[in-house]
This record gives C-alpha cells, sequence and structure tokens, in this order.
C-alpha cells in the first residue's frame, strides 16, 4: 500500500464520521423516528486495517502500512431532554415533547476536528502524488 492508498483510506473513514455526525446534528429536534421510537445518537469507531495486537503476539510489524478502516458504530449514552410544547402531535399528558439529549456544541467541535482531518489526508494525497511525479521526472531525465 502506498502513501495515496493509505490516505485514501483515512479519508473514507473521516467522510464517513461526518456523515454520523451530521446525522445526529440533524436529529436533535426529533421526537420520534420514522419506526416509532427515539433517535439514538451515534459514533463511528474506526481503528488500523491491521490486527495491532496480532502483530504485537507475532513480535513483528508488517511489511506495509495498511491504512484505517471503519469498525462499527457505537451508540452515544446521550439521554433525553423533556421540553414543554402542549401543541405538539408527541407531547404526552403533561404537554412534553422527549427528546434526545445531543450535545450540540460537541457535536460541531467533532464535526471541525474531523473536516481537519479530512483536509491532512487530502494533503498528504496531494504531496504524496507530488513526490510520486517529481520522482517519475528524475527517473526518465537520468
Amino acid at each position: 500500500m502506498d502513501a495515496i492508498e493509505i490516505s485514501r483510506t483515512g479519508l473514507d473513514v473521516e467522510w464517513q464520521r461526518l456523515q454520523v455526525i451530521a446525522q445526529n446534528l440533524a436529529n436533535i429536534n426529533t421526537s420520534r423516528t420514522a419506526s416509532g421510537g427515539m433517535f439514538q445518537p451515534m459514533r463511528l469507531v474506526s481503528g488500523p486495517s491491521a490486527d495491532f495486537s496480532a502483530m504485537l503476539r507475532a513480535g513483528k510489524l508488517p511489511s506495509r502500512p495498511e491504512g484505517v478502516e471503519v469498525l462499527g458504530l457505537e451508540p452515544i449514552a446521550a439521554g433525553t431532554r423533556r421540553v414543554y410544547e402542549p401543541g405538539h402531535p408527541d407531547a404526552d399528558g403533561d404537554g412534553f415533547v422527549t427528546y434526545p439529549d445531543i450535545d450540540h456544541a460537541a457535536e460541531m467541535t467533532l464535526l471541525i476536528q474531523t473536516s481537519r482531518v479530512y483536509e491532512a489526508n487530502l494533503t498528504a494525497m496531494s504531496i504524496a502524488q507530488q513526490m510520486y511525479t517529481r520522482a517519475a521526472e528524475l527517473g526518465r531525465g537520468s
């Protein structure tokens, strides 16, 4: 795997993380999902493509880096918040609507951090491309 491919795996993971964060933000004021339940905010879990613990047990590192991958999605223990909205169709007998308690500031912070990681992968990919191009030019010149 070369530097461009490693950066591509990073781009893929961060793009998926951005989608999960956007879904959490979009559902801050969702009182009920299409299936009738409460929206469950999620967090994307990622890590190296290679099994690091297996490498440690074997006592050797891979000959080539393998990039990163999505390991799964985990629910965030966000809890709920109740808002007094007696006219809302999902209001309970006391006039309160229950929403997921998603921390808007934390999600926005993670969104910015993730977009910066995405940009860093784009930069690394661009620099690797420039290096490969320059190496090819030098190879042709000799």
